[in-house]
């Protein structure tokens, strides 16, 4: 009986082995840097790299071109400023006696010739 038992805990030994060396091999695969996951988180890794970069170059543009924005802005109202002080002081200037235009001849031009000697 003992016999029988020793037998079947080899076999149960070998069996677990072989089943471990299986594993290992999937394993190693999984792992494989060109082919496996770990390629895959490799390049994701590399892609993330890339998005940071990308996305603080993105947040210098938008940060310099709202600083432009607001520069123009500030000018804009400046001269909004401006021209309402120019339109009021048109309406100023309405109000205000104009100066006469000159008279008109009304006679129409005559053109002589005159037959001399000359």
């Amino acid at each position: 009986m003992e016999l029988i038992a020793d037998i079947l805990l080899v076999a149960g030994a070998l069996g677990a082995g072989f089943y471990c060396y299986i594993l290992a091999r999937r394993l190693s695969r999984f792992n494989d840097l060109e082919n496996g996951v770990g390629g895959a988180v490799a390049v994701l890794s590399a892609q993330v790299d890339d998005l940071s970069k990308t996305l603080q170059a993105a947040q210098g543009s938008a940060a310099e071109s709202s600083s432009s924005l607001e520069q123009l802005t500030d000018r804009a109202e400046q001269v909004a400023k401006r021209l309402e002080l120019l339109v009021a002081s048109l309406h100023d200037l309405e109000g205000a006696p104009q100066q006469p235009a000159p008279p008109e001849d009304s006679s129409p031009a005559v053109f002589a010739r005159h037959s001399g000697s000359h």
